[in-house]
């Protein structure tokens, strides 16, 4: 029989090395460095593409903004220092996606309230629809319903048939 203890710790181990290999897959692949933070920039010419999809003919911006990104992936820099240099070089406006910060978090958050709002606004309309009073009769009828109201139908399709 094996040990209960020696089968936890194995299993443990194998999920800190997987654990391991997930978090580290492509930590050391420039490449692949590059692809994604270069799909997070955008071109500063007129196209408003992202940096690496630019196909914009004789762009005069994107050669020289994916040289730039690629000497800073090529020396090591993180990130985010790779962002806020190319923030600090060309805006704001570089930034394919707002930031979760400061007045920018608006961007994020409205969207969701705006959905939230209108759906709310949908429900309570759809409410005071099925809510409503039925209308007034003259006379003082009562509207037909059910059963009595199917009889009526009955009747007339037989006098109505030729």
């Amino acid at each position: 029989m094996t040990n209960p203890k020696a089968t936890i710790r194995r299993a443990l181990h194998c999920i800190l090395l997987l654990a391991a290999v997930f978090a580290f897959l492509g930590a050391g692949d420039p490449a692949a460095r590059f692809g994604e933070i270069g799909h997070r920039m955008m071109c500063i010419c007129s196209c408003k593409e992202i940096l690496l999809e630019c196909n914009h003919v004789g762009c005069p911006d994107s050669d020289g903004m994916r040289n730039e990104l690629m000497a800073a992936v090529s020396r090591g820099d993180s990130d985010s220092l790779v962002e806020q240099s190319f923030v600090q070089k060309y805006g704001p406006t570089v930034l394919a996606a707002p930031t979760t910060t400061g007045f920018n978090r608006t961007a994020w958050i409205m969207p969701f309230a705006a959905l939230i709002l209108g759906f709310g606004l949908v429900v309570r309309v759809v409410r005071s629809w099925k809510n409503r009073p039925a209308p007034a009769l003259a006379d003082g009828l009562r509207p037909i319903r059910g059963a009595e109201l199917a009889q009526f139908r009955d009747q007339a399709r037989k006098e109505t048939e030729l």
